[in-house]
C-alpha cells in the first residue's frame, strides 16, 4: 500500500491528532483493541476534554486548565460505535486559594450508558514566554473544516505529521494498531504487574508542551490492564494529577495490590524527567463471565 493510500486510509485520525485541526472530538472510530474496541487513549482523551469543556465554558477560551483529578466508572457495555458524553458543570470549589472547577460526566453509544465520570481542573497562567491560542470548537452540523497543507503546518505539527506516516509504515508491514503504535501504549508485562516506556513529543503534548491529560490516564490504564490476564475487565479509574508530564521519555509502572477471585486492584505510578512522579491511578478490575 502507498505512503498516499495509507494517508488517506487514515484521514480521520490524523484529523483528529493534529490540534490546528481538530474543531471538536467525535469518536466513531474503527475498533483499535483486540476485542473490538475503541482505545482506552482515545476514550480516555475524549473524557478529559468533555469533563473540562464544562469548565471552560465559564472562563476564557484561551485560559490554561491542568487536571487535577478525574475518575471514570465504566458499567462493563462494550465500548464500541459512536461515543457520545454529556457534561455539567459543577461550580468551582470554595474556600480555596487556587480557582478549581469541578465537573462530571457520562457517556454513551448505542442508547447504553458506557460510563460515568467526574473531574476536577485548575485554571493556570500560561508558562512564562508562552501565549495561549484560544481553544474553540465546531458545532454539529457546521460545515467542515478543510485540512491544512504540509507546507502550512507549523514545526511540532510536521513532526506529528512525519511521526505519523511512520507509524502508518509500521502497521502496514507489521501489523497492529496505529493509535497504540503512535502513543507507543505497548507495554510488557514484569513480575507482579507491567511496565511500559512512552517517548514524550508534540504527538502527546498539550498547548503548553506537557503530555495531555487523557493521554496520561490512557497510558495508566492501558499499563495497568496489561498487568493482569485479558481475562480481566477494566472497572473504575481513579488519578491524582501530581506534576507536569515532562521529559524525553515518560514511564508507567503498574503492580498488582490485590488479586481476589472476582476483582482486584492495580497501582500505577508515572515518573518523567528526573524520574519525578507525574501521575498516580489506582485501578479496579473484574474477572469477565464465563
Amino acid at each position: 500500500m502507498s505512503r498516499q493510500s495509507l494517508r488517506k486510509r487514515h484521514e480521520r485520525r490524523l484529523r483528529l491528532l493534529l490540534g490546528r485541526q481538530i474543531s471538536g472530538y467525535r469518536l466513531s472510530a474503527r475498533p483499535e483493541m483486540a476485542d473490538g474496541q475503541i482505545n482506552l487513549g482515545a476514550f480516555a482523551v475524549l473524557a478529559d476534554l468533555a469533563l473540562a469543556a464544562t469548565v471552560r465554558a465559564g472562563v476564557d477560551p484561551a485560559a490554561r486548565l491542568a487536571t487535577v483529578y478525574m475518575n471514570l466508572n465504566f458499567t462493563g457495555a462494550p465500548l464500541t460505535g459512536r461515543l457520545e458524553t454529556a457534561s455539567a458543570f459543577q461550580g468551582f470549589l470554595r474556600d480555596s486559594a487556587g480557582r478549581q472547577g469541578l465537573s462530571h460526566l457520562t457517556v454513551a453509544a448505542r442508547g447504553e450508558r458506557l460510563c460515568f465520570g467526574s473531574g476536577a481542573f485548575m485554571i493556570l497562567k500560561p508558562p512564562k514566554g508562552v501565549e495561549l491560542y484560544r481553544m474553540t470548537h465546531r458545532r454539529r452540523g457546521e460545515a467542515s473544516i478543510t485540512p491544512l497543507k504540509d507546507h502550512e503546518l507549523k514545526r511540532d505539527e510536521l513532526k506529528v505529521l512525519h511521526h505519523a506516516d511512520e507509524t502508518l509504515a509500521a502497521v502496514a508491514a507489521h501489523g497492529g494498531s496505529f493509535i497504540r503504535r503512535f502513543w507507543g501504549y505497548e507495554p510488557h508485562h514484569i513480575e507482579g504487574g507491567a511496565s511500559c516506556a512512552v517517548k514524550n513529543g508534540p504527538h502527546i503534548a498539550n498547548r503548553v508542551g506537557h503530555v495531555q491529560g487523557g493521554v496520561l490516564l490512557g497510558l495508566a490504564a492501558t499499563t495497568a490492564c496489561a498487568a493482569l490476564p485479558p481475562t480481566w475487565m477494566l472497572t473504575g479509574v481513579s488519578a491524582w494529577y501530581i506534576s507536569p508530564g515532562e521529559g524525553r521519555a515518560l514511564r508507567a509502572k503498574a503492580k498488582i495490590v490485590h488479586h481476589g477471585r472476582l476483582t482486584s486492584v492495580v497501582r500505577t505510578q508515572i515518573t518523567g524527567k528526573n524520574n519525578r512522579r507525574v501521575l498516580e491511578v489506582v485501578t479496579t478490575h473484574a474477572h469477565r463471565a464465563g
